[in-house]
C-alpha cells in the first residue's frame, strides 16, 4: 500500500513537472511573436526600502521620488533611440501625453492643502499600474471639506513599468504607512480617513486591520473603498508560472503578460507578471488577516467601511467583497453600495447569459449587518434611482438621482468609478481646461482596422462614471 501510494505521488509530482514545462515551452514561443520590449520596460528606477520608508518623512520621500524621477529621465526619455520618438509615447520629450509638458505631473505624490486650518486628514492610495491622478478628484472633495489630503505614489509606479518587475506588496504597505504616519503628524486631532482604490483599496484596509493589531499605527476613523482589490481572478495565483522562461535572457519577454504602446500620461498598459503575483499575495495576506480578527471577535475594532463597486467587474472579484470582507464585519455603519447594469430594455436581450443575474447571486438576503445601495434603472428606462436598504432592516429606501443612464452604457467597469465624465483624461466630456494630451474617455471607436495604436476593444471600456455626482454626495455624507 505505501509503495502505491509513493508510485502514486511520485506521477502525480512528474505529471505538475511536465505540465509547468509545457506551460514555460509555450510562454517562450508565444512571446517570441510579440512587440519588443522598450527601455521603459527594461529600466528598473531606484526606490526607497521598507526599512527605509519606515524611517523616511514626507521631505525624504519628496526626495528620492525626485531622485526616480531624475533616473527617468537620464535613462530613458534623454536616450531613447529615433524609433522610439513618437507621440504615443509618454517618455518622449516632445509627445502631447508627456506629464512633463502637462499643467501638473500626477504621477508624483502630492499633498491638498485646505484654505483655512484642517478638519482632518485624508490618505488617498492609487491602483495597480496607476498613479495619483486617479483619485485627484477625490482628493479635491475632501479638501474643499477642509481635510488635508495626501496623495501617495506607490513604488514602482508613476515612473516606468519597469518599476513593477521588482516592485513586492511589502513596499506598497511600507509607502502606506508613511502616508498615514505624515497625515497624523501634519494633522493631530479631527478624524483620519483611508481613500483606496483598487489594489489601493487592499492597502488601506490592510492598514487599517494592522492598525488594530499594533497600537504604535495610526486608526484610521473611515474607511472609503473603490473597486477594492479583496479577491482577484484565479489566474493572478498561478501568474508567475508565465514569467518561467524569463530566466533565459534570451526570453525577457515573458517577464511580461502584456507589452502595449504607453500613450497614457497617467497609468501603464504594460503589465509585468509580477505585478499579478503581488495582487494575489497581497489579496492573500489581506483574507487570512481578516479571517484571523474575525475568529478571535477583534473586527469590533474595525472603522465603517464605505465601498463603492460595479457589480459586474473585470478585475476585482465582486463576490468576494461581500463574501470576504462584509460577511465579516460587525454592525458598525458600514455598507456598499453596487452600481447595477444598465437594465433599460434596449440592452436587455444583449446581455450574456447570467449577466442580468450577477445582483442577486452576489447579494445576501435582507436583513444584513450593513447597508446596501443599489444605484440602477428607475423601472424600464435610462432615469437612474438609488436603492437603500439599511443594516438589520428587510424594506428598501428609493431616492431618484435626478441622473441618467447614458443610452450607450450598459454598465460601469472597474476603472470608471473614481472618474467625473469632465476629467480631462477619462471622461467622455472632457473639461477644454483640463487638458491632458489625449482624451481617451471621449474616443469613438468607429473607423476601420489598423488605424489606432491599439485594438479597437481597448478603449469600448467605459473610463468615467456618469453617476460620480452621487457617489461625491455619498463621500461627503461622512465628513464634518
Amino acid at each position: 500500500m505505501i509503495g502505491f501510494v509513493s508510485r502514486s505521488l511520485k506521477r502525480a509530482a512528474l505529471g505538475v513537472a511536465g505540465l509547468i514545462l509545457l506551460i514555460a515551452v509555450f510562454r517562450a514561443w508565444d512571446v517570441q511573436s510579440g512587440p519588443p520590449l522598450g527601455p521603459w520596460h527594461e529600466f528598473v528606477p531606484p526606490e526607497l526600502s521598507v526599512a527605509q520608508m519606515d524611517a523616511a518623512d514626507w521631505p525624504a520621500w519628496i526626495g528620492a521620488e525626485e531622485v526616480a524621477f531624475a533616473a527617468i529621465r537620464a535613462a530613458v526619455t534623454d536616450r531613447l533611440p529615433p524609433g522610439d520618438r513618437v507621440p504615443a509615447n509618454r517618455w518622449f520629450a516632445g509627445s502631447p501625453v508627456n506629464p512633463g509638458r502637462l499643467a501638473h505631473d500626477w504621477n508624483r505624490s502630492f499633498i491638498l492643502e485646505p484654505d483655512g486650518p484642517p478638519v482632518g486628514a485624508a490618505v488617498f492610495l492609487h491602483g495597480l499600474t496607476d498613479a495619483p491622478y486617479s483619485l485627484r478628484h477625490l482628493a479635491e472633495a475632501y479638501r474643499a471639506r477642509g481635510f488635508l489630503a495626501i496623495g501617495m505614489r506607490m513604488p514602482g509606479h508613476g515612473t516606468v513599468p519597469g518599476g513593477l518587475t521588482e516592485a513586492v506588496w511589502e513596499d506598497w504597505m511600507a509607502a502606506t504607512r508613511l502616508a498615514v504616519r505624515t497625515a497624523r503628524a501634519r494633522v493631530p486631532a479631527g478624524p483620519l480617513h483611508l481613500v483606496g482604490y483598487s489594489n489601493g483599496g487592499a492597502l488601506a484596509l490592510k492598514h487599517a486591520l494592522d492598525a488594530t493589531e499594533d497600537s504604535r499605527l495610526p486608526r484610521a476613523d473611515r474607511v472609503v473603498l473603490v473597486s477594492p482589490m479583496v479577491g482577484v481572478t484565479a489566474f493572478a495565483r498561478f501568474a508567475g508560472l508565465a514569467g518561467l522562461p524569463a530566466f533565459l535572457p534570451r526570453f525577457a519577454k515573458a517577464a511580461w503578460l502584456d507589452i502595449l504602446p504607453e500613450f497614457n500620461p497617467f497609468k501603464f498598459n504594460s503589465f509585468p507578471v509580477n505585478a499579478a503575483r503581488q495582487t494575489h499575495r497581497l489579496t492573500a495576506a489581506l483574507q487570512a488577516q481578516l479571517e484571523a480578527l474575525s475568529r478571535a471577535g477583534r473586527l469590533g475594532a474595525l472603522p465603517p467601511v464605505l465601498t463603492f463597486q460595479s457589480v459586474v467587474d473585470a478585475t476585482v472579484s465582486t463576490p468576494a467583497i461581500l463574501s470576504r470582507l462584509y460577511a465579516l464585519l460587525p454592525e458598525n455603519g458600514s455598507e456598499v453600495v453596487l452600481f447595477d447594469l444598465n437594465r433599460s430594455l434596449k440592452f436587455g436581450p444583449l446581455f450574456t447569459q447570467g449577466a442580468d443575474a450577477a445582483l442577486s447571486r452576489i447579494l445576501p438576503a435582507a436583513p444584513r449587518r450593513f447597508a446596501v445601495t443599489v444605484v440602477g434603472n428607475d423601472g424600464d428606462g435610462l432615469a437612474a434611482v438609488a436603492r437603500r436598504t439599511p443594516a438589520g432592516a428587510t424594506i428598501e429606501q428609493a431616492q431618484p438621482l435626478d441622473l441618467d443612464w447614458p443610452r450607450t452604457v450598459y454598465s460601469l467597469s472597474h476603472v470608471a468609478l473614481p472618474f467625473p465624465a469632465w476629467d480631462g483624461l477619462y471622461g467622455g466630456d472632457p473639461d477644454p481646461a483640463d487638458a491632458m494630451g489625449v482624451a481617451l474617455g471621449a474616443v469613438a471607436v468607429r473607423g476601420e482596422r489598423g488605424v489606432l495604436v491599439l485594438d479597437a476593444n481597448h478603449f469600448a471600456r467605459i473610463t468615467w462614471n456618469p453617476f460620480f455626482p452621487y457617489l461625491l454626495e455619498r463621500l461627503r455624507g461622512g465628513m464634518p
